[in-house]
């Protein structure tokens, strides 16, 4: 796509003169999914939770869905430049949290956590985050919340029916365009929908003169069809595909030593593509139980170079691919009406052969190949049980969680330090989550809850051998004990008259925190310092955390 089509399209938007939208209604604001697995009240769900809509996503004048999240309770964002934007919930950063898009893992104990990277702005119906361990539904890294892009839904109608839906931006300090279409077909056993995005960014333009390094492209193109089948079940099938170009990571930039001077991170292509599958069905029973699976398929290509301002060259070249084959399963029912009950199963396999050239010497072109390992894996199964309780005015959510996680990889470095043997590993975990919610009214609903949550060990901290853009060499562990998490929060939150406000303290201890440490020593083929990933017997984290919104007349919050 060329910013022509980007700005024909946004011109056409100017010329309607108002945002041709007439698709289904937005999902009640109180209303999340992530927190328990299915649809919930939020004032009825004991954890900290936030629900940005659809109507704040299109108002927000973000450039990217990090952007989305500033300014949340117990939420920052970590940038090291205009695209890269790095959550961190509660002071745990993005190996500990599940990035999400339509309930799809896209950070599956990967070295992957740029919000911008995930899904343009304009195919966003609304974005839920969870602060707080969701290992019981999600796993292995969910030990500090969950953040779940979600996408518009492929929904029936009982005639049929054309929607769709044009928006634009731009912008001046950057001379940054941005479009978004979608359209959609329903009808009473159909559902297609089609959604393109892209937006063009230079670089950006300050009083003092031009940020160098800003610019980049993004490109996003999305289907979906739903087709129901008899009257109590119905097959979807999407498709997804997100691409990045021209990313530069100025926070990055250090200098390096004579030689090769100043070092500046950048990556020129990074692209998402997803194939997902999925079936529901109205079981027979009194309990009303639903059955759903999902599979899916996802490729995480990215590359990554090492630019030298004196050599006017990139003279380190990374680039690997992170393929993920996965499947769920779960059961929803409720039984003497007071519970629902949720029993699943989750598994994925993730695969990745990343490729490193380095130039040696850095003057010259001549590449060596020193890739920091070769055929690594990841395994995880798991399987779940989840009760919710309704008594009087209180509700209960209580769940737990058995994985297994294996790891393993042909080869750890090259050269004469290279290994071969030793790097398998199987970590096994159990999670739990308990808490419960006082509806006194709506304004007024104290909550209280603990979980316990986990995350193995992730490719590069088990067998990366390489170095990074902190100026350190890596050494991975292989045999690294899985993080254990035990939260506790006790909050308050509420909604009416036009007031929506959340509060809560909360408290989190860490066993065998992964993490690196450095050595002292030196590695002996680059001369840089080294980082060694090992455990950490504890940390805590200990906080609190408040907000309030109050609706003003003229469409004002």
């Amino acid at each position: 796509m060329s910013r022509g089509l980007l700005a024909a399209a946004l011109l056409a938007s100017w010329a309607s003169g108002v945002r041709a939208e007439v698709s289904t209604p937005d999902l009640l604001p109180d209303i999340i999914v992530t927190a328990s697995g299915y649809r919930s009240d939020a004032l009825k769900t004991p954890n900290s939770v936030t629900v940005i809509g659809a109507d704040n996503i299109r108002g927000s004048g973000a450039a990217t869905a990090g952007d989305l999240l500033r300014g949340q309770p117990g939420v920052a964002v970590n940038s090291d430049g205009a695209w890269g934007m790095n959550p961190v919930i509660r002071g745990l950063r993005r190996e500990q949290l599940i990035l999400m898009v339509d309930g799809v893992r896209m950070n599956a104990a990967q070295p992957y956590g740029a919000l911008a990277s995930l899904a343009d702005l304009g195919q966003l119906e609304r974005v839920e985050v969870v602060r707080h361990p969701v290992s019981v539904l999600y796993g292995s890294g969910a030990s500090g919340g969950v953040i779940n892009l979600i996408t518009k839904p492929l929904a029936f109608s009982d005639k049929p029916r054309f929607s769709g839906s044009l928006s634009g931006a731009a912008s001046n300090d950057d001379n940054g365009i941005r479009s978004a279409l979608t359209t959609a077909f329903s009808g009473p056993r159909d559902s297609v929908a089609l959604g393109l995005a892209g937006q063009v960014r230079d670089d950006y333009h300050a009083p003092s003169g031009p940020v160098l390094d800003t610019a980049y492209r993004e490109y996003s193109l999305q289907g979906g069809y739903r087709r129901r089948l008899g009257d109590k079940a119905s097959l979807q099938a999407r498709a997804q595909r997100h691409n990045d170009s021209g990313v530069w990571y100025p926070g990055s930039r250090k200098y390096a030593n004579a030689q090769v001077g100043d070092v500046t991170v950048h990556s020129p292509r990074q692209d998402r593509t997803l194939f997902d599958l999925a079936y529901e069905q109205d079981l027979p029973g009194a309990w009303s139980p639903r059955l759903r699976t999902e599979l899916y398929y996802q490729d995480v290509f990215r590359t990554m170079y090492s630019y030298s301002a004196r050599l006017l060259k990139d003279y380190v070249r990374n680039q690997v691919s992170f393929r993920t084959v996965g499947g769920r399963a779960q059961c929803q029912a409720s039984p003497h009406g007071a519970h629902t009950a949720l029993v699943g199963l989750d598994v994925w396999r993730m695969s990745a052969d990343p490729e490193r050239w380095t130039d040696q010497p850095p003057a010259t072109s001549q590449a060596v190949r020193t890739d920091p390992f070769d055929k690594g894996e990841l395994v995880s199964a798991g399987v779940f049980a989840q009760d919710e309780l309704s008594w009087r005015r209180w509700t209960f959510l209580v769940g737990a969680r058995y994985d297994q996680v294996r790891a393993d990889a042909a080869q750890v470095g090259t050269g004469a330090t290279a290994q071969t043997t030793g790097l398998a590993a199987t970590d096994h975990a159990v999670s739990w989550s308990a808490g419960g919610i006082f509806h006194h009214s709506d304004l007024i609903n104290p909550y209280v809850n603990g979980a316990m949550g986990f995350r193995a060990g992730d490719m590069r901290e088990r067998f990366e051998r390489s170095p990074r853009g902190d100026g350190y060499v890596y050494i991975g562990n292989p045999s690294i004990s899985p993080e254990k998490t035990l939260a506790l929060e006790a909050g308050l939150k509420g909604r009416g008259g036009g007031l929506r406000y959340a509060a809560a303290v909360y408290g989190s201890r860490i066993l065998d925190y992964i993490s690196g440490r450095v050595t002292g020593q030196t590695d002996a083929s680059t001369g840089l310092p080294i980082k060694a990933t090992e455990n950490i017997p504890r940390a805590e984290i200990w906080g609190a955390e408040a907000s309030l919104e109050r609706d003003l007349p003229g469409h004002h919050t």
